[in-house]
């Protein structure tokens, strides 16, 4: 019963970061294209934030006491010994590039971010948004017993 309690807040918690950079990628960011408008993106990426890093940080804990509960410690990640632990390293890799993107993002492309500039802005949300989508790929793997 643990493991199905953690499971279905992490999903809850994916859920929202998926969810929530899928909206970013098909709503918002036309809509700032369009109408020439950064405020659109970061009204957005305000009132995202509030739900959305809180999600992330979740789905991080959420994410490692699943691992553990498949026996997967510390010890074991990245070695990718097992199909199960293949899908956690791997997840991790992709958890540590979105987690420097978003850096990336937050200290260089925002602060400098005009509407003739959005092109950095717009890849670093797309690649952030499909490595969201690739983990959630991954997660439900591990069902079919991993890669």
């Amino acid at each position: 019963m643990y493991h199905q309690i953690i499971l279905i807040i992490h999903l809850l918690a994916a859920s929202i970061w998926v969810g929530g950079h899928l909206f970013l990628v098909l709503r918002i960011l036309p809509a700032t294209i369009q109408q020439k408008n950064i405020s659109i993106l970061s009204d957005f990426r305000t009132k995202f934030g509030k739900i959305g890093m809180p999600s992330l940080f979740i789905l991080v804990i959420t994410g490692i006491l699943m691992a553990y509960d498949y026996n997967i410690t510390i010890s074991k990640w990245f070695s990718f010994s097992s199909p199960i632990e293949k899908i956690v390293s791997t997840k991790l890799l992709l958890l540590f590039t979105s987690l420097a993107l978003a850096i990336h993002a937050q200290k260089i492309v925002f602060p400098k971010l005009t509407i003739e500039r959005m092109l950095p802005t717009i890849i670093e949300i797309i690649v952030v948004t499909l490595i969201g989508v690739a983990m959630l790929i991954l997660g439900s793997l591990v069902r079919v017993g991993g890669i």
